[in-house]
């Protein structure tokens, strides 16, 4: 049985009149089951099957190889299937609709229904989606699971019916988005992966495709608790301003809530194995007189309809202004996470619309907070974009020639964080 924790940091001071309350939760898990008692995890993985993903040749070949790779990966028992996209969805395996129980034998078939695939056709993802859904949605599981992998933009439908393909799919399983080579839409599987609380990354070149679904497989099977959420409770003429996880990505959970009570919301999180992640809430609260203290928050976190753990969240208002200015280390530590993420994007857009001093501007900070946080990852990213002069103090050079993989990879990744090194 899995086990949760939940730690809260905060400064609890506000100053006169402040309304604002910024926390950040740690929640970490541990004892994940391997075989939860609620039913056997469930998995789709869906493979780009349109025409051009035979161009170049290896690509496909690639793509195939890694959907094997991942197929090994499914525990014995767990009920999968793979379905090949293009202009619509075709179920691959098994070969009449359902999923089946992994084992020798239908891993065997499996990889061989795989080998088989050629591409043609144009691509849908919409389609891939619903198709997934009503797989997923057709077993009682205990989590369930899609991975998707595409090499190009989604084409044979409008934005409309895609966005409304999410949105039937949300909190019906998670997925996570692959892209490999260039030419597909970063912000179009973000959008995919941030409503459906998966993951989304570039995969540039096809060879490392097999890696990283095989990584992806061995982590959708060890998360065995799915329906876990943060609720929130927020006293009168208070809310909640946002939520946010913010480690181990920057993830807007804010519109993603089901309201449970006029006061009440739950926020998902997705399914969990044994990991630790970090969430920024914000609270508005009514300002009181200096002196007085009130419950800004409470949190539980929810496994279904039980309360797994809790914490309690306070205001106490303060005319000593060394008390009301301090700022938590983790707050300011995940706050500017998120400026960095933000500063990245707005960057980036800067730069395409051709105002190159406020693109020169926003990814000098970025570099700066990047330098000043540890987050070397993404240091190492921007100086594809820019070239560093200064890191301590933000001092760049906008490049004349940049890749587009260098600038995908940029784009893609910006919302990866760095935890805050506790002492």
């Amino acid at each position: 049985m899995t086990q949760f924790e939940v730690q809260a940091f905060q400064n609890e001071y506000l100053p006169a009149g402040g309304t604002e309350v910024h926390a950040i939760l740690t929640v970490r898990a541990s004892g994940a089951a391997l075989s939860p008692a609620s039913g056997p995890p469930a998995v789709v993985v869906v493979i780009d099957v349109s025409g051009s993903m035979n161009n170049p040749r290896h690509k496909i070949r690639e793509a195939k190889k890694a959907t094997q790779e991942a197929i090994h990966c499914i525990r014995d028992g767990s009920l999968f299937a793979i379905v090949a996209g293009s202009e619509g969805a075709q179920q691959v395996y098994p070969p009449t609709y359902g999923l089946v129980a992994a084992s020798n034998a239908t891993r065997d078939e499996a990889r061989k229904a795989v080998g088989r695939l050629a591409p043609s056709g144009g691509t849908a993802i919409g389609s891939w989606l619903t198709h997934t859904r009503f797989l997923l949605g057709s077993v009682p599981a205990s989590v369930c699971h899609a991975i998707l992998l595409t090499d190009g933009r989604n084409e044979d439908e409008t934005p409309d019916e895609l966005a409304a393909a999410v949105k039937s799919c949300e909190g019906m399983f998670q997925c996570d988005c692959r892209g490999v080579g260039t030419d597909w839409d970063v912000e179009e599987l973000r959008g995919i992966s941030s409503r459906l609380l998966g993951s989304v990354d570039i995969v540039a070149r096809a060879d490392g495709l097999s890696e990283d679904f095989r990584s992806m497989m061995q982590q959708a099977m060890s998360r065995s608790t799915g329906d876990v959420a943060l609720r929130v409770k927020t006293p009168v003429n208070a809310h909640v301003a946002f939520v946010k996880q913010v480690a181990p990505t920057v993830e807007d959970l804010t519109e993603l809530r089901t309201q449970v009570d006029d006061r009440t919301a739950d926020y998902p999180t997705g399914a969990w194995g044994n990991e630790s992640r970090d969430y920024h809430l914000c609270m508005v609260v009514p300002p009181q007189d200096v002196g007085e203290e009130m419950l800004a928050a409470r949190v539980n976190l929810m496994v279904g309809d039980d309360v797994a753990c809790q914490a309690a969240l306070h205001a106490i208002w303060t005319d000593d202004e060394e008390l009301s200015t301090r700022i938590n280390s983790e707050v300011a530590h995940y706050t500017g996470q998120e400026e960095l993420s933000r500063l990245i994007d707005e960057g980036r857009a800067a730069r395409d619309r051709g105002d190159l001093q406020e693109a020169t501007l926003k990814l000098g900070k970025a570099a700066q907070i990047a330098f000043e946080s540890g987050h070397d990852d993404t240091l190492k990213l921007l100086s594809n974009v820019v070239d560093i002069e200064d890191a301590a103090t933000g001092t760049v050079r906008l490049r004349s020639n940049v890749s587009l993989e260098d600038d995908m990879t940029l784009q893609t990744r910006s919302t990866k964080t760095v935890r805050l090194k506790r002492t």
